[in-house]
């Protein structure tokens, strides 16, 4: 079903409605077309068409309580009609448009054509063959059987060729498969909550089917279209549909619409699934999007032939193939992401190429000339006619010489090496509990300096329960006993607990014996419910009384309110309205409290003040999480105004106080303590109290008392980071981050300024990477800003996963610790491979070179080099970037980004075996023959057969090599290099591989690889000189590197190269025109932001007021991806995301009646005192929350 092309599935969904259109009362079009309306048009459509929403379920078969019966034949029938919930994939490339795309190399298009004209010489047999008078003579007569054989040597390079072509593409290939494995597996793991049969289940996105009754709540991606049926206070964020940033209320009565791959940002409810998968407002659009232009073509030609109506109908549906929105991730991903190890790899890459190039020409150069002279000056023969044809194999010869040079120069398994090492730590990351989105996050996690991590459910096990309560006057250290507690009391509170949280949140029975108490939901409503449950009291029939339609109204509990409240009809037709939320909030609005004998009295500020102190505090500093839980009843008439939320949010009596522990998790101490020691600042961002934080933060490990460390709150936070016209100065922020650990009482804008001015800061002099968890639909900027976001897979929601790079199967944060270890290897893998390739490349490129020169022969032959750079790049790549990481990698400090690929060591141990490598193989060119009394190979005729001599010079070489790789295993100058090698078997397996391949290449190779069988002493003499390869090792890690300030680093990426530009002509033939304009359209967007940056700092200078707003959005690793995810670039651009002015207004407003100053204002930073006491001045800081767009304020400063 996935190959089908859409056109065949539409066709057969039109073909299937005209036949089943009357078993439900609407078909699929008819709902398409409802579901493209949009607010009231919508609502007036339904009741002129359906009459109520109630109407479209009955029409679909489905009912709003009890959801759809869920029997197999029925849902299959409703798959037929209304069609599944996924979007067929595009097709992966085939294997032969792989190994096509792999015969794309330069290099090996040179050599294929140098083969072919070899090839085609050896058939031709000129008359002047043996003729004396051509320059052929050179020593030793030709046997017949050699001159037929002369086919051989095209034969073989050609062969090699299709082995190096075969390789790339299966690796290719297979890297495809995985990735495309991941991608179903995030896909399987995202489940959605529907009603079927009466039951709550959670099934997979792609089994939604046309009619059912799905549950939404804050923070959920809409997986279908669907009409709104009950629920309160919706809100969604619509802007991935149509680019509005502000948020949608959806209500029954004027907003039903629903439409997938939109963000519930607030609220809850209930929908009827009515459009999924291709026929969904997202899927129209991605089947436009789908497909590139020869499918157009074709499905073009297909849609006239068909008849004229229907053809019009469906056509833009036709054009394209589909993909889903991990697809375009996935098409994108190949293109976009070129990490820092990227550009370095590309720029490295680049110059050993042209070193190459060079090498080769010059190399071809000097043997033409040297032949030619040679023949026609020094010798003086004449240019006979019937001898051209030999002239010009002899000229083929040094062509085929010259690209071997370049062949081995250019390093062709540095793109390799990086893909298998990524491919490899991703594949390993999964079994550590780290889902990789994006391959690049991986090695980016290595040079992580700084780690922003929640505190809920990362650090701590996300198990609440309350240990803590002051109800009736009294503060119980443990959970009351029943008996202790008034009955009026009692059930209020078992009411207030159990009406005023989402019926979403159950404790269901444990799985096993033994084990706790399912939770299910929301984690701290399963505290309170679990409260209920310890006091032997039970919210079951509470809730059955109480069902979910009979609510009157909800105020959904969102990071502005910090609070959630219920407002239930009495039987006497009076309100009561049952609140909770964090205790300083809640009790700032009440003015009761209900004494011991169950009855409210009085409770007036400075009571308020003495509870904070002898209950709140005391709580919050043995680290629990302390909510208050209070009610208001109000008359039936006038009923209240609703939506006049702070009237009605005030007045509250108090029920009680609990305290709610989340106890750290037993392995994080250890893994924050791994962080600190390899140079990692972990930093916690909460909403949780400060003193609850804090006290969290020192079992955790975050902050050892006694040290010079900030705890702040939000509000603290942002006043000492704004300037008195509330816009945020870095210079600012610089002054608070490095000290700053805890970050508490904080919103989602905090989370994104703090990481922003992490990320931004030039206080250091290596720029900051910063790593976020984050969870929640609100960490979303946070998590796009860092340039690694983890989300949780347990307890994310959708859009955070949608905005993360990095998924934590178990929520765990040891895991992160995992992904640095991960993240380090990669890098030094690759280091390892470099620094085994290019020792292998200067040598074989000199060797070559000189050889050349001086013997008119290169001592390698073509296919001796295609071998070992087959085994140097492919076999080595597989060989050192599948090294397992070693706890050792985390006792260092992170590399910055723009430290150099080849470090000193590394040159030195680069430069060291080179030489020794050069020098024997020398030794062996030109006294070998003497060494083991054996015929000189040198200056040997076309065609002659293959010498020993060279033989053991070419075996020589790889035996070195082999050696020198177990050599490369470490990098960083350690003495034992075979420290853990059998915890590699693909190392060993490689090694004794290759080492077995050759014995057969130099014993029964023969003519195809310029080889003849060596002796068994030959042999050890190689293997012997192979082994002082280790030896030799051993004495270069006795040379300090810091002696050697002559050696260069290489493979830097300066500051300006962040952007290689090789980004903008890569990958070109996979971008059609009009994508070629779009790029071009960012780049010249790009530059005159640049422009207006340049201005503005020019106006900067004369007035010294810093516009923040202005400062380019810092595109990740490449442009597109600034382009590529417009939901945040809004916010992003602009100086202050909505979100903060409200809250800062409607406190500041508070703080204005109340003229006392904020009450955190220094008393909480336990290590330090800023010493100056700052004064807030409230005013000024509400009048100028928000001084507009950034390109207003330009206008004024200009």
């Amino acid at each position: 079903m996935g190959d089908m092309t859409n056109s065949d599935f539409y066709s057969k969904n039109q073909r299937n409605e005209s036949s089943h259109g009357g078993e439900f009362g609407c078909t699929m079009e008819e709902l398409r077309s409802l579901m493209e309306l949009r607010g009231t048009e919508a609502v007036v459509k339904i009741k002129e068409t359906y009459g109520d929403t109630e109407a479209i379920c009955r029409r679909l078969k489905t009912s709003p309580v009890e959801g759809l019966p869920g029997t197999t034949p029925d849902l299959e029938k409703r798959k037929q009609i209304f069609g599944q919930n996924f979007i067929p994939p595009k097709k992966p490339k085939t294997f032969l448009q792989l190994v096509w795309e792999a015969l794309q190399d330069v290099t090996l298009i040179i050599l294929e054509i140098a083969a072919i004209i070899s090839l085609g010489l050896s058939f031709y047999h000129p008359p002047g063959e043996n003729n004396e008078g051509c320059a052929t003579a050179q020593g030793g007569a030709e046997d017949e059987g050699e001159a037929e054989a002369g086919w051989i040597e095209g034969a073989a390079i050609l062969l090699s060729v299709i082995c190096v072509v075969l390789v790339t593409a299966f690796n290719d290939w297979s890297k495809e498969k995985q990735f495309r494995g991941l991608q179903s597996r995030i896909e399987q793991e995202q489940k959605f909550t529907v009603v079927r049969a009466g039951q709550v289940v959670q099934i997979p996105v792609a089994e939604i089917v046309v009619g059912d009754i799905a549950q939404i709540k804050y923070g959920d991606l809409l997986p279908a279209d669907g009409l709104f049926i009950q629920g309160n206070d919706l809100k969604i964020d619509e802007s991935s549909l149509t680019g509005e940033s502000d948020q949608v209320r959806k209500s029954v009565d004027k907003d039903p619409m629903l439409l997938s791959g939109t963000h519930v940002m607030e609220g809850s409810g209930r929908m009827v699934v009515t459009a999924v998968g291709v026929n969904s407002q997202t899927g129209i659009i991605f089947t436009l999007l789908g497909a590139g232009g020869e499918e157009e073509e074709k499905k073009d030609k297909k849609a006239k032939q068909q008849d004229g109506a229907a053809a019009m109908e469906m056509q833009p549906l036709k054009s394209a193939e589909g993909g889903d929105a991990d697809d375009k991730k996935k098409a994108n991903m190949h293109k976009k992401e070129k990490s820092v190890l990227q550009g370095k790899l590309t720029k490295l890459a680049v110059q050993i190429g042209k070193a190459g190039l060079v090498m080769s020409a010059i190399t071809v150069i000097i043997l033409v000339l040297y032949f030619t002279v040679d023949t026609f000056v020094v010798n003086k023969k004449p240019w006979l006619p019937e001898c051209t044809p030999v002239y010009v194999q002899y000229f083929v010869k040094f062509f085929i010489i010259g690209v071997t040079v370049l062949v081995v120069a250019v390093p062709e398994g540095l793109p390799l090496a990086v893909t298998i090492s990524l491919a490899y730590s991703v594949k390993k990351m999964m079994k550590d509990n780290n889902l990789v989105r994006h391959l690049d996050a991986c090695e980016t996690m290595g040079n992580a300096t700084a780690i922003c991590s929640d505190k809920t459910g990362t650090l701590t096990t996300n198990r609440m329960t309350v240990v803590q309560a002051y109800v009736g006057d009294v503060h119980y250290r443990e959970v009351p006993d029943p008996s202790s507690i008034n009955a009026k009391t009692m059930e209020l509170l078992v009411n207030a607990i159990a009406i005023n949280s989402a019926y979403t949140t159950k404790i269901l029975s444990p799985e096993k014996e033994g084990a706790l108490p399912r939770q299910v939901g929301n984690k701290t409503e399963c505290g309170l419910l679990g409260f209920v449950l310890d006091l032997k009291q039970n919210y079951e029939p509470v809730r059955s009384q109480m069902p979910e339609e009979k609510l009157y109204k909800v105020y959904t509990f969102n990071s502005v309110r910090k609070s959630m409240s219920t407002v239930i009809k009495m039987p006497d037709e009076s309100f009561r309205m049952y609140s909770k939320g964090a205790s300083e909030i809640v009790l700032k609005k009440c003015c009761k409290i209900l004494s011991g004998a169950g009855e409210p009295r009085v409770f007036r500020p400075r009571d308020r003040d003495e509870m904070v102190k002898k209950v709140i505090e005391p709580m919050a500093c043995d680290g629990l999480r302390t909510i208050c839980v209070a009610y208001r009843d109000f008359p039936s008439n006038p009923e209240p105004d609703w939506d006049n939320e702070n009237d009605i949010l005030s007045d509250l009596t108090c029920i009680c106080v609990v305290g709610i522990e989340d106890p750290v998790r037993p392995e994080v101490p250890e893994a924050i303590r791994k962080c600190q020691r390899a140079g990692i600042t972990v930093r916690m961002v909460t909403g949780d109290n400060i003193n609850t934080a804090r006290a969290i933060a020192i079992k955790c490990g975050i902050i050892h008392p006694g040290e010079d460390f900030l705890c702040l709150e939000g509000k603290e936070f942002n006043r000492r980071i704004r300037n008195e016209k509330g816009e945020i100065e870095q210079e600012r922020i610089d002054k608070i981050w490095p000290k700053l650990r805890v970050l508490a009482r904080s919103s989602p804008t905090d989370k994104h300024t703090l990481v922003k001015g992490i990320i931004d800061s030039t206080h250091t002099e290596q720029r900051q990477v910063v790593a976020v968890t984050g969870d929640g639909t609100n960490d979303g900027p946070a998590l796009k800003k860092a340039d690694v976001g983890f989300a949780m897979g347990i307890a994310g929601t959708d859009v955070a996963k949608e905005a993360s790079d990095i998924i934590l199967t178990d929520d765990n944060f040891s895991s992160i610790v995992k992904a640095v270890m991960w993240g380090r290897n990669v890098y030094d893998s690759i280091s390892k491979f470099l620094q085994f390739q290019l020792t292998v490349n200067v040598v074989a490129v000199i060797v070559a070179f000189t050889g050349a020169c001086i013997t008119q022969d290169s001592p390698l032959k073509a296919v001796q080099m295609l071998w070992v750079n087959l085994i140097m790049d492919t076999f080595a790549s597989l060989a050192l970037a599948t090294e397992p990481p070693t706890e050792t990698l985390l006792l260092r400090k992170p590399y910055g980004r723009n430290k150099p690929l080849i470090s000193r060591t590394m040159m030195k141990n680069i430069l060291g075996h080179a030489v020794y490598q050069l020098t024997l193989i020398f030794t062996l060119l030109f006294v070998g023959e003497k060494m083991f009394q054996i015929d000189s190979g040198r200056n040997a005729p076309l065609h002659s057969p293959p010498s020993e001599h060279y033989t053991i010079i070419f075996n020589t070489f790889v035996m070195m090599q082999l050696f020198n790789e177990i050599n490369a295993r470490k990098i960083h100058g350690e003495r034992n290099v075979f420290d853990g090698i059998f915890r590699n078997p693909i190392f060993c397996t490689i090694v004794l591989g290759t080492f077995a391949i050759q014995i057969v290449i130099v014993q029964f190779g023969g003519k195809p690889f310029s080889c003849s069988p060596l002796q068994l002493d030959q042999w050890m003499w190689c293997i012997f000189i192979g082994l002082g390869e280790l030896v030799w090792g051993q004495v270069i890690a006795t040379i300090p590197t810091s002696r050697l300030k002559f050696l260069k680093e290489a493979g830097r990426l300066t500051q300006k190269e962040e952007i290689p530009e090789e980004e903008l002509n890569e990958d070109v033939e996979e971008i059609d025109h009009a994508e070629r304009e779009l790029r071009r359209g960012q780049i010249l967007w790009f530059r005159g932001l640049n422009r207006i940056q340049t201005q503005i700092r020019v106006v900067k200078a004369f007035r010294s007021s810093l516009y923040e707003g202005l400062e380019k959005p810092e595109s990740r690793t490449s442009i597109h991806n600034f382009m590529a995810h417009p939901e945040f670039r809004i916010e992003d651009s602009q100086p202050h995301i909505p979100l903060i002015d409200d809250t800062d207004l409607e406190e500041d407003a508070a703080l204005k009646q109340n003229s006392s100053p904020p009450s955190s204002l220094n008393k909480n930073n336990s290590a330090i005192d800023s010493g100056i006491n700052l004064t807030t001045d409230t005013s000024k800081s509400a009048t100028s929350s928000s001084p507009g767009s950034p390109i207003h304020s330009l206008e004024t400063s200009l």
